[in-house]
């Protein structure tokens, strides 16, 4: 699950200052007055335009870049491009005079075996690469002859999150130089119509952003358009430096006249579940802590202050304790107790008391949670309608106690028993953390990593507050018996305020006049059934006016759901039930062609008269699997008398044991 990641994107295009064998800093493309306007070493960005359709918060993203060198000598020019983490490249091309380039979606193995082979000949390169928090950078280079222009262009999809009451797209702008031709251009359709639209950008004063953004919505139908003059673009009145540096964010949501929205086009239908003004379901917490000497300073102080945030929103009506674990294990209270003001006042005493010590024992911190949870349900200590949580977070791995983590997770498993979720959350870089996705998504939950910076507490605070009012426990969606192919996720132990919960599927005969959706939980008071009858001729009429929507987005919406779902499933899975599931995730990702963990790019492109191949994978949040840190493998080697397309910046080079070839350390999904 990954509700809080929202689509980012960073376009950066720089001109080819390592071909004329200069370093490559953007800070060289800055504040050139000897420049002709625009442009750098020779290199004019003369076009870049971000084209986004969102249809039903599936969005399809194109992002374009045209360039010319007007140096009498061939330049390297680079295009970057910072994606979302849960987005998918779905197309990538390199025009050059006229001759365009594709890139091809295969199998991993099959693209591996061509990589490898132009590996061998010194011809290739890695394109993309995790980068910060959200995103993945995209970037290929291309030496482009004298007076050529090159356009790029790549695709990607995702389906938007909501996330806190809405929709958003942040993008990170960063041209590094002035474009003549600069836009970003949204369209956004949404049948249940639009209630709020909103946009802003960080770099650019209100004067100058009121005339160079415009949006508007009526109805169905949204519009953000942000275009700057060359003027607009400079960080002064006489610079020639650009001041496009910074976030653009759009901000959504639509009606919910009704609980849910079911859409059904070509054969393919998608439930949208999202009640409104339900009463919150009472929560039992028990927060696991790590106090382990790791966390000692600036990591356990922020984590306190996060707590202490946290009691402040909790309800009279909840129920928490707090369990420590270093080398052994202590708790605030026996059992859980009620969020009073006088217990809640002693919670304040307490968090503010936590002193780090020792070794980390996960296992025994989380089952003891488990347990106290367990026995207040057992024991009646809790409300009869009120729903369980575990929180835990840590910034290690387990060492001392059971610290194997394939037995830690049986173990948690077996307690928890599919009762309530477990939410873990990994502060910093050095711990296991697919370790703790896995565990998190095999109890209903999910992991989440704590950046270590000055904002590390209010990340903890703004994941508590996902999570904070249930209000629906055990909802189960159902559908006509027998209507539909390849149904995604349709039970959930919780539906917390402010998301959202979609449900796809591909429906079976062509005969179909009507399509009925229920959809039961447990709200605070008593059982609940919501039921969402759509007539099919109705619905064609409605979806008629999409007409500069692409068609197919509920089919690309399902596939994408599908393949995120499928690989969720894989991370947890053994045996003949892996392949399964590895075997649907590749046929949906080649058959749409997304690059997934399961498929790579391949980019050919020209490079000195003949062919050179390079590869798009995606990587992955957990990286190492025991240090959480991207991973380096031996990916490129090029000739003494080239230059590398990407320079080793992340790393020393690396050396062939056998052969002793230089390579750089590239990042690709392991």
């Amino acid at each position: 699950m990954a509700s809080a990641w929202w689509p980012c994107l960073i376009l950066a295009l720089l001109s080819g200052l390592a071909a004329s064998g200069f370093p490559r800093s953007p800070f060289q493309l800055l504040g050139k007055r000897s420049l002709p306007e625009g442009v750098a070493d020779g290199v004019e960005v003369y076009s870049t335009k971000i084209n986004s359709k969102v249809t039903s918060r599936f969005a399809h993203n194109v992002v374009t870049t045209r360039a010319v060198n007007r140096a009498d000598t061939a330049k390297e020019v680079s295009f970057d491009v910072e994606l979302p983490k849960t987005a998918f490249i779905t197309n990538f091309t390199l025009t050059i005079d006229g001759v365009t380039y594709p890139g091809n979606v295969k199998e991993k193995e099959v693209a591996k075996k061509q990589y490898e082979k132009a590996v061998s000949q010194g011809k290739t390169a890695g394109l993309v690469k995790a980068s910060g928090r959200k995103l993945e950078k995209f970037t290929v280079s291309v030496n482009v002859a004298a007076g050529s222009k090159v356009t790029f262009e790549l695709t990607y999809e995702e389906l938007l999150k909501r996330h806190k009451g809405k929709y958003e797209m942040y993008l990170k702008v960063q041209p590094k130089q002035l474009v003549k031709h600069f836009e970003i251009d949204v369209d956004i359709f949404e049948p249940q119509g639009i209630s709020m639209l909103d946009a802003e950008a960080s770099f650019i004063t209100n004067d100058l952003l009121g005339s160079a953004l415009t949006k508007s919505f009526s109805g169905k139908k949204g519009h953000v358009s942000f275009k700057p003059s060359l003027d607009q673009q400079r960080s002064c009145p006489t610079c020639t430096d650009s001041l496009l540096n910074g976030d653009f964010t759009i901000t959504y949501d639509v009606n919910r006249e009704s609980p849910g929205n079911v859409q059904i086009v070509n054969g393919y239908f998608v439930h949208f579940f999202a009640p409104q003004g339900l009463p919150v379901v009472p929560k039992n917490v028990a927060f696991v802590i790590d106090i382990s000497g790791s966390m000692a300073g600036r990591k356990l102080e922020q984590t306190k202050e996060a707590l202490l945030r946290i009691l402040e929103d909790m309800k009279e009506e909840d129920y928490l304790n707090f369990i420590l674990f270093s080398g052994d294990v202590s708790t605030w209270k026996e059992h859980l107790v009620q969020a009073t003001p006088e217990n809640l006042q002693e919670a304040r005493t307490f968090v503010k008391s936590m002193e780090d010590k020792g070794m980390t024992n996960i296992n025994d911190g989380l089952l003891r949670g488990i347990s106290m949870l367990n026995k207040a349900r057992e024991e009646h200590r809790v409300p009869e309608r009120s729903t369980a949580i575990v929180i835990m977070l840590t910034d290690g791995d387990a060492n001392v106690g059971e610290s194997r983590p394939e037995k830690i997770q049986e173990n948690v498993r077996n307690a928890i028993g599919g009762k309530f979720p477990l939410y873990n959350l990994g502060f910093g870089n050095n711990l296991n953390y697919n370790f703790l996705e896995n565990m998190a998504l095999e109890n209903h939950g999910f992991a989440r990593r704590i950046y270590e910076d000055s904002d590390a507490d209010l990340q903890l605070q703004g994941f508590y507050e996902e999570v904070a009012n249930p209000l629906l426990t055990g909802v189960e969606m159902d559908y006509p018996e027998n209507a539909i192919l390849g149904l995604t996720q349709n039970t959930y132990q919780h539906f917390y305020d402010g998301s959202e919960i979609v449900v796809a599927g591909h429906l079976v005969g062509e005969d179909v006049n009507s399509f009925k959706a229920d959809v039961k939980g447990h709200g605070a008071t008593n059982d609940l059934t919501f039921t969402e009858e759509v007539d099919m001729k109705e619905m064609e009429k409605a979806l008629q006016e999409r007409d500069y929507i692409f068609g197919n987005y509920i089919e690309r919406l399902w596939a994408y759901l599908t393949i995120e779902q499928l690989l969720e499933k894989r991370k947890n899975a053994h045996g003949e039930e892996k392949e399964n599931l590895t075997a649907q995730a590749l046929d949906l990702s080649l058959k749409y062609h997304f690059v997934t963990p399961l498929t790579s790019m391949v980019v050919t492109k020209p490079e000195d008269n003949e062919d050179e191949r390079a590869i798009a994978d995606k990587p992955g949040e957990g990286g190492d699997s025991h240090t959480g840190e991207p991973r380096h493998v031996l990916s490129d080697q090029l000739p003494a008398s080239s230059k590398p397309l990407l320079p080793c910046g992340w790393g020393p080079p690396l050396h062939h044991p056998s052969s002793g070839e230089r390579r750089c350390p590239l990042l690709q999904h392991q």
